[in-house]
């Protein structure tokens, strides 16, 4: 009796669905995540969830359990590791690729390159209409994502040299939302990962000397001469390191890098 027990219990436990692996955050590491996800899980058999909201939202999920790895755009913040902490979590960070953040415009306006002053005072107010940049008598409309975006903040830090954005910024939910807007907006202005670059908008090149600019592209984000290049992070808990370790491996495998360029992120070595 007690073996057709036994046989029964492994039965039901082999029948049980395998728990998929969840992942959430940053809407810049999103489509790399997911294409990874979709190979691994045609290589293996294993299930892997992919959702955005943001690297704010998907370091929340981390926090209170809901996810087993934080797609992040920026470092985790210090109050964020403090948090971790009290919550009994020993926090790995990984970085699994990098990303060249584009300043985008409509297609149709004439200006093409900008200093990373000249953007500054676009994006914190101090300049409004594209004539003062020698464009056309026009409205400078800054497009942003919304505070919980990692690429919100790494912008403000690394480009705006952390001064405020003006207060009448157009806050976008998502990455693809500040493409679309662009397109319709012939004054308007955001920055995306290079990854979302579409025909329907054009990209700046960008100058951090004054001197030399750069185009965002593929081969001066794998070079690294274009100057606004950003690593991008999984974190997770340490206890989930043997459930985590087999899809971050695969990640940054040869096979998970080529992967990266493809999607158009940039490799960690190349």
């Amino acid at each position: 009796m007690k073996k057709q027990i036994l046989s029964i219990m492994l039965i039901c436990a082999m029948a049980l669905p395998t728990v998929a692996q969840k992942i959430k955050g940053s809407d810049t590491v999103l489509p790399l995540t997911q294409k990874e996800a979709e190979v691994y899980g045609k290589k293996t058999g294993k299930s892997v969830t992919v959702t955005g909201g943001g690297s704010g939202v998907g370091i929340a999920a981390l926090l209170d359990g809901t996810t087993d790895i934080a797609m992040s755009s920026r470092k985790m913040k210090f109050d964020e590791k403090v948090k971790c902490q009290e919550a009994g979590k020993s926090i790995v960070e990984k970085i699994i690729a990098y990303d060249a953040l584009a300043v985008i415009v409509h297609p149709s306006n004439p200006v093409s390159k900008l200093t990373r002053a000249q953007i500054e005072s676009i994006f914190t107010g101090k300049v409004k209409n594209w004539k003062e940049l020698g464009g056309a008598d026009l409205k400078i409309v800054p497009y942003s994502r919304e505070t919980s975006s990692g690429t919100y903040e790494f912008f403000k830090e690394f480009v705006l040299k952390n001064k405020n954005y003006v207060n009448s910024i157009l806050s976008m939910p998502a990455t693809g939302a500040i493409v679309q807007s662009i397109s319709q907006t012939k004054g308007g202005i955001g920055y995306i990962g290079l990854a979302y670059m579409e025909s329907n908008v054009k990209a700046l090149q960008v100058s951090f000397d004054g001197k030399t600019y750069i185009t965002p592209n593929e081969q001066t984000a794998l070079d690294k001469t274009y100057p606004v290049i950003r690593p991008l992070f999984y974190y997770y808990d340490k206890k989930l390191e043997a459930k985590n370790a087999p899809f971050i491996n695969f990640i940054l495998s040869a096979e998970g890098q080529k992967i990266v360029e493809k999607v158009g992120y940039v490799p960690l070595k190349k």
